[in-house]
């Protein structure tokens, strides 16, 4: 029964209507070709309590609905039809300081990427205690200890030391979980988690997964959570939404759609996930308008090159008691009048490991524990405090190592695209940039077909070449940076968190891609990841960190099926399952 409720209270109004009402929402961007529809008749309801899972590839629509509902569409875009209900009241046709009023207060948003949401130049304890105060009626020290409270509640380390430190001196995994903290603080009374576990490991995910479920049942706030995740959907939805192109494709229970899917998508979809059970040589990449998904490929072990004696090759790249320590001190003058020793972070802390050729080395932990320090190091981009990394028989840090044709054979994919692409730059300039630096390209034509190339490889579009990194899903960037390492065709690829960004279906063929390749040119890899999916998927050998030291290293198969050490058992414990049915 559909009830006018405009007049009601959101205490009154709860009772009989959902949280939030969506009901045939389309978004249009107006270009100078015309009119670009994004959103096509979108319609939902979430109500009290309950968690809507929202999935889909990237581009789908999922974030360009939630920036809908938030109100957080800038010109040229603009809702051209339907309407956004919170608590029966509408709330799309709100401006100016009407909207400012429940964003934060009644509407907590956990955005995509940490990086650009969180104000550079205020401490993380200012963020919070700022949003607090403005829409809480506390005191100022009630608002620091409800914001010390909150880091805590998020697994921050250390958390009245980091009240006081600034985004950029946080991991990525760390940033993100200070995101979800900053839109908890004002208790909303709906959530719009746009990817909140996207850069979390898993024992920090399985723990972010628990609070987004507390606050939803004892809060009784409304979640809309926007994740390419399906083991987070099982573990954390009540229903799902599938969206693919700007249209709801089906809607149903989270095990319905999980178990039964009744479009040939979402069965394919579910196929291209990657078990962290079992490995598969290739996965299936789904595509719109197949009956079914094609089968994947069996596992079949890799043969270990060796030489003429029948003696192992040497390992292409050897890590050897590596370290690098921080300097987190005051000046020496505030220490000499404070009477304090100096504060030193082993960020990574005796590193041993080696990387065969042809090879792929997975390096997992929680974040903070030391896995992309180790991967700059290796890349070159960070000096190590101690020990040494040889790269095919040549000190990495030695001048032999800059030159140019050692550096041909190194390329990286870092975890935040956003922040590693030149917003000034387009998608073309960006991939081409190695090929003419490095020499690998003789002609702007020739350039300019590698690039396309690059771009078909991760099921980009030709045009997508002339745009700019800031007009592309979070997702849609990522693949802009791992064409960009794949162009230049390197022997040794350091990938932090390649496929972190993807939805399951574009991940499939990223990590298909990049078999292929290692199988074809005989690439290496060094894979940093907190999906022991993938790592699963793709490595032969791994290393567990935990606060700076390797824990565990051996054959991929064997530690993820038989882990030695406790940490690693926690870490497989953690990992949401897709077949998971949370009470």
């Amino acid at each position: 029964m559909t009830m006018h409720t405009d007049t009601l209270s959101p205490a009154t109004a709860s009772d009989v209507q959902p949280v939030l009402r969506v009901r045939h929402l389309s978004v249009t961007f107006d270009t100078y070709k015309g009119p670009v529809q994004v959103l096509h008749d979108v319609s939902f309801d979430i109500a009290r309590g309950e968690i809507l899972g929202v999935v889909g590839e990237s581009g789908a629509g999922k974030s360009m609905t939630g920036s809908a509902v938030t109100g957080l569409i800038e010109a040229p875009g603009r809702i051209s039809g339907g309407t956004v209900e919170l608590f029966g009241e509408r709330i799309d046709t709100l401006t100016g300081e009407d909207l400012r009023r429940i964003r934060g207060k009644r509407i907590g948003t956990i955005f995509q990427d940490p990086l650009t949401s969180l104000n550079p130049v205020y401490t993380v304890g200012r963020h919070l205690v700022e949003t607090i105060s403005t829409h809480l009626d506390v005191s100022e020290k009630e608002a620091e200890a409800r914001a010390l409270a909150l880091l805590e509640e998020v697994e921050i380390p250390h958390a009245k030391a980091r009240m006081h430190q600034y985004p950029h001196q946080f991991s990525g995994g760390m940033r993100q979980r200070v995101a979800i903290a900053l839109a908890l603080c004002a208790e909303p009374e709906l959530i719009i988690a746009d990817e909140p576990t996207t850069a979390l490991d898993v024992s920090v995910q399985a723990q972010i997964i628990a609070l987004l479920r507390r606050v939803c049942k004892e809060r009784g706030a409304a979640a809309m959570l926007i994740t390419h995740d399906m083991g987070v959907i099982a573990e954390t939805a009540d229903r799902v939404m599938v969206m693919y192109h700007g249209k709801v494709l089906e809607t149903g229970p989270v095990r319905q759609v999980l178990d039964a899917p009744s479009q040939a998508y979402t069965q394919a979809l579910m196929a291209a996930i990657p078990s962290v059970h079992q490995r598969v040589q290739r996965l299936p990449v789904p595509e719109v308008g197949e009956d079914k998904a094609a089968p994947a490929v069996p596992w079949t072990p890799k043969t270990v090159a060796a030489d003429a004696a029948g003696a192992s090759v040497k390992p292409l790249l050897e890590v050897k008691d590596l370290s690098k320590n921080y300097d987190l001190s005051s000046g020496w003058l505030a220490r000499l009048l404070a009477r304090e020793e100096k504060k030193i972070l082993k960020a990574v802390d005796h590193v041993s490991f080696s990387i065969r050729k042809g090879t792929t080395f997975g390096l997992v932990g929680e974040s903070g524990s030391g896995k992309s320090t180790v991967a700059r190091m290796v890349a070159g981009l960070t000096p190590p405090t101690s020990g040494s990394i040889w790269f095919d028989g040549v000190e990495k840090w030695s001048p032999e190592a800059q030159t140019v044709a050692m550096r041909r054979r190194f390329q990286m994919i870092f975890q935040d695209p956003y922040a590693s692409l030149n917003p000034r730059w387009t998608v073309e300039a960006l991939i081409a940039e190695p090929l003419q630096v490095l020499g690998i390209t003789a002609s702007k034509e020739e350039t300019a077909e590698r690039v396309q190339e690059a771009l078909r490889r991760v099921r980009m579009k030709p045009d997508d070449a002339k745009k700019y990194p800031h007009q592309f899903s979070g997702g849609q960037r990522q693949r802009i940076a791992v064409a960009r390492a794949l162009a230049s065709q390197p022997e040794f690829i350091i990938c932090d968190e390649p496929t972190s960004a993807l939805d399951v279906s574009v991940q499939a063929q990223v990590l298909n891609l990049m078999r292929d390749l290692q199988d074809e040119f005989g690439l290496t890899y060094l894979l940093i990841s907190h999906n022991l999916a993938v790592i699963r998927h793709m490595c032969d050998d791994i290393g567990v960190m935990q606060r700076g030291r390797l824990v565990e290293v051996g054959d991929a198969q064997a530690v993820l099926d038989a882990p030695q050490h406790a940490y690693t058992r926690e870490l497989m414990a953690a990992i949401p399952d897709i077949a998971h049915v949370h009470g």
